[in-house]
């Protein structure tokens, strides 16, 4: 306060002294009533002051937050961006890099891109043989008026033939016209026939029109080349054979139970396999089946040592792969890390192992860097051991090769070694109809 609270008392005023005490007394009450109320002013505005102050905190604290948020959506996003735009394909190719990042060859020795083509430092491939072909000779003879000399007209004289072959197919439909001879009797046997006919030709279904042979090429055009039975149709068109969709697809449902049999006893061999991989993939099968909404069925596949067999089922629940192998199969089990697999019976009983593909392993790798690039050092680092970890599986089975053959050990289609190619050959394949 500026001005004194106490004025100096003039000595000449002595008869003033009490009124002044009393304002002076008035002043101080009034002063102490300020004060009184600017410390409960003070009070509440601390009070205050720490109520803001924990606002503040919340509000930083929820920012912070809501930041972390928008990062990892942001992230997501990338990440569903690249799997919405990116390849779709499990094939890869050189220039295909949606399954690769940026500087996980930093450390190998990038050689010069390699030529298509045989190269100069291998020898070639050896001549195929086609003596096991029928010959069908073509003799070429000149016109008439060209066996003369152009000189003189003297006539040529035939001498021998200057051979060469060519490679050709002929593919061809034709009716088979089955004449079954017939044969009178002729003695007067009273319980004899009249007549005998030769027996008739085998048939795949009674009074069908298709013989075997077309039916061996419908089937192996669409179980073995793998190719829609729509196409073989439009081909033979061409041949001018026209068949109608429907007589093919009539004829497959009446072949399904024929190889029923040969599909139980794939299923009982691919089951007992001591390794084993399993996938499933969604497969449109447009039949109204109670107590199922929409077409979406799924087909699985049960690859084992030396069989491949597929089953088709409207679910995809762990009942499917379940089912598949017995309830006290002992199995290692190469999979994804579909939640299915891990609810099955034998997985819970510790009877079924599962083993997970490091090729989706390092998928999550990729993608975490296609979301959030800062962790992409620590990525690149995991997806380099993983490649060593392909590189010395490939030595492994190389070494194992070399001295199985060194040993005179052959590879069979149940040794499970030998190149993936090759037991891929051996495989028998086996598809239920539908």
């Amino acid at each position: 306060m500026e001005d004194t609270l106490v004025s100096p008392i003039p000595a000449t005023q002595p008869a003033d002294l009490s009124e002044l005490i009393r304002q002076l007394q008035s002043e101080v009450a009034e002063l102490r009533q300020e004060v009184a109320h600017l410390r409960r002013e003070n009070l509440e505005l601390r009070q205050q002051v720490g109520y803001w102050k924990a606002q503040h905190a919340r509000a930083v604290h929820r920012a912070e937050h809501l930041e972390a948020e928008v990062e990892q959506l942001r992230g997501e996003n990338r990440k569903l961006q690249d799997q919405l735009f990116g390849r779709k394909s499990e094939k890869s190719s050189t220039r295909d890099r949606s399954n690769h990042l940026e500087g996980e060859n930093d450390d190998r020795e990038l050689s010069a891109s390699k030529k298509r083509g045989q190269r100069k430092d291998r020898p070639g491939p050896p001549r195929r043989d086609y003596s096991h072909l029928p010959v069908v000779e073509d003799p070429r003879e000149l016109p008439e008026d060209q066996r003369v000399c152009p000189q003189c007209g003297a006539a040529l004289s035939p001498s021998d033939s200057e051979d060469s072959e060519q490679i050709e197919i002929e593919v061809r439909p034709y009716r088979r016209l089955i004449r079954r001879r017939r044969y009178r009797r002729t003695c007067t046997c009273s319980n004899c026939p009249r007549t005998f006919t030769a027996p008739p030709a085998p048939k795949l279904f009674p009074k069908g029109l298709l013989g075997v042979s077309v039916w061996v090429e419908i089937l192996i055009d669409k179980f073995s080349s793998h190719r829609p039975t729509e196409r073989l149709l439009d081909h033979w068109r061409l041949l001018d054979l026209d068949l109608a969709a429907g007589t093919v697809a009539g004829g497959l449902e009446r072949l399904e139970p024929l190889f029923q049999r040969l599909y139980d006893a794939l299923l009982a061999r691919n089951a007992i396999s001591a390794f084993a991989q399993a996938d499933e993939t969604r497969w449109m099968v447009f039949v109204d089946l109670d107590g199922k909404t929409g077409y979406r069925w799924w087909l699985w596949v049960f690859l084992g040592e030396d069989t491949v067999v597929f089953r088709l089922d409207p679910s995809r629940s762990h009942e499917v792969p379940e089912g598949h192998f017995p309830a006290d199969a002992h199995v290692v089990l190469m999979v994804d890390r579909y939640s299915a697999y891990k609810a099955m019976a034998q997985v819970k009983l510790g009877n079924v192992v599962l083993v997970f593909c490091w090729a989706h392993v390092r998928r999550d790798f990729v993608k975490l860097v296609k979301g959030w690039p800062e962790h992409k050092a620590w990525a690149l680092a995991w997806l380099r051991r993983i490649r060593d970890l392909y590189r010395y599986h490939r030595q492994r089975r190389v070494s194992q090769a070399g001295l199985c053959c060194a040993g005179g050990i052959s590879f069979g289609p149940n040794s499970g070694h030998g190149p993936r190619k090759t037991r891929k050959k051996r495989s028998e394949n086996a598809r239920k109809p539908m």
